[in-house]
């Protein structure tokens, strides 16, 4: 039955050489890509709806969404490592759960880096419409017509100079990821580094006004530290990215695993110091309605001049976060059109080594999502998507070790049960602390996965398999 067969793990990755991807990336550039994907709008406004939903207890809600991430985490450097192949979560789960589920894995993960790659975007024109603007641009031309405008151009544009720096070379984007990462990290270190000396201990105080669980406020706001761990959610992965390029690895037995890990450890020490700075440094009913919290908290210290700095650092490096999800929704795509589900010639690889068809389709796709569709209101629903998927590699983690505990594993993730049920329960319960409009969408959402599914994809992954990929 098509819904329950296996890919074989030594056919995940192509043995013609026109069909695989060139092997350019070392540890650094994983980490960077990581760390690039991972922080980008959350830690800029997350703070501010994070605190809102939760108050002080914004802390303990980082540190549950990074408990829950660090286990799916674990899961991807110790599946990455045995296959490594470019589909992430879609490639581990037609191993080993099965093709039915690999479908969907694939779809939810089209949800979620479509949706970021395009939110960001937005995000990005944003910030630069005000500049364009000042110099005769027309306005109708910087938002989309949900807003009153004609088309986003703008977050077009950006996404433009992203796609075509992967299909240049994935090599040449990720020295200049790696720049930009730098001058990221650099801007969140000035925060600290002048809002802590501000920390006053009394602005803790109530720690968690709004209880732990998730539950529905007299203003229809859910609130509660659960409520606010599972927007925050939002602010941590990424670090999925890297394993879409265990295939583009120049020795992925050790650079996936330090990729991965690593870079969730530097976020989640980024996240935990920034997030208590500026706690400390303003009541969080100040900022919590701020689009732009760290920016509002440095101009009340006034310090005006650090608040631009971070401003323009921020539009700077703000494309690092659309390089990696850009470059991980490519990859993922490039696998499914390898198995049949998209048309095979996009599974092209270019004289450079990159998948510049696929890229260029996905780039449209996303430009498409950025320039004319209205995303504020489903934009959430890329967590969804990713809680999926992240539940979906911690089970593949269980089934594998029962099913071949002797299996060769480069990286093995500690106390793997633990860590495999940490990541499925912890996934589920976000799923569930949702917006109930969110987890309605995703139904939906799935439920058209399916159909296309069973109308398109089923009959042409037969086709591939029965030919040996």
């Amino acid at each position: 039955m098509s819904w329950t067969r296996r890919k074989p793990m030594e056919t995940m990755t192509p043995a013609h050489e026109g069909r695989r991807l060139a092997r350019t990336l070392s540890w650094p550039h994983l980490l960077a890509l990581g760390v690039g994907a991972i922080v980008g709008t959350g830690i800029l406004t997350l703070i501010g709806v994070g605190a809102d939903r939760a108050g002080p207890a914004v802390l303990l809600s980082f540190a549950i969404a990074g408990a829950i991430c660090a286990c799916a985490a674990l899961a991807y450097a110790e599946l990455s490592t045995m296959m490594p192949a470019a589909g992430s979560a879609y490639s581990y789960s037609y191993a080993v759960l099965g093709e039915g589920v690999a479908w969907i894995v694939g779809w939810s993960l089209i949800l979620e880096y479509s949706l970021v790659v395009s939110t960001v975007a937005v995000g990005w024109s944003g910030y630069a419409a005000p500049l364009l603007t000042a110099i005769g641009f027309p306005e109708a031309l910087t938002q989309g017509p949900e807003l009153g405008g004609l088309i986003n151009l703008p977050a077009i544009f950006i996404i433009a100079v992203v796609a075509g720096l992967l299909m240049l070379g994935t090599h040449e984007s990720a020295r200049i990821n790696s720049l930009l990462v730098l001058v990221k990290i650099a801007t969140l270190t000035l925060f600290v580094a002048v809002a802590l000396p501000a920390f006053d201990a009394q602005h803790l105080e109530p720690f968690m006004p709004f209880g732990f669980a998730k539950h529905m406020g007299p203003d229809g706001v859910e609130r509660g530290v659960m409520a606010a761990a599972a927007i925050i959610f939002f602010a941590f992965y990424g670090f999925d990215a890297i394993s879409t390029a265990a295939e583009e690895a120049k020795n992925p037995d050790r650079d996936l695993a330090i990729g991965i890990v690593g870079s969730l450890i530097v976020c989640t020490l980024i996240y935990v110091a920034v997030a208590a700075a500026a706690i400390g440094a303003m009541p969080f009913t100040r900022f919590a309605d701020s689009p732009e919290p760290l920016a509002l908290i440095l101009r009340e210290m006034g310090q005006g001049g650090v608040a631009r700095i971070v401003a323009i650092a921020a539009v700077i490096a703000l494309p690092t976060v659309l390089l990696g999800f850009l470059y991980g929704q490519s990859r993922i795509f490039l696998v499914m059109a390898r198995d049949g589900f998209l048309p095979r010639s996009l599974a092209r690889i270019s004289r450079r080594g990159t998948p510049a068809r696929i890229t260029a389709v996905t780039a449209l796709l996303v430009a498409i999502i950025a320039g004319v569709l209205p995303i504020d209101e489903i934009a959430a629903l890329a967590n969804a998507g990713t809680l999926i998927a992240f539940a979906a590699v911690g089970l593949c983690l269980i089934v594998l070790r029962r099913r071949a505990p002797d299996m060769k594993r480069p990286f093995r993730a500690p106390a793997a049960w633990f860590v495999g049920i940490g990541a499925m329960a912890g996934c589920a319960y976000l799923f569930v602390s949702l917006p109930m409009q969110t987890i309605i969408a995703c139904g939906l959402w799935n439920a058209v996965g399916l159909i296309v599914y069973i109308a398109y994809g089923r009959a042409r992954a037969t086709a591939v398999l029965e030919a040996g990929g």
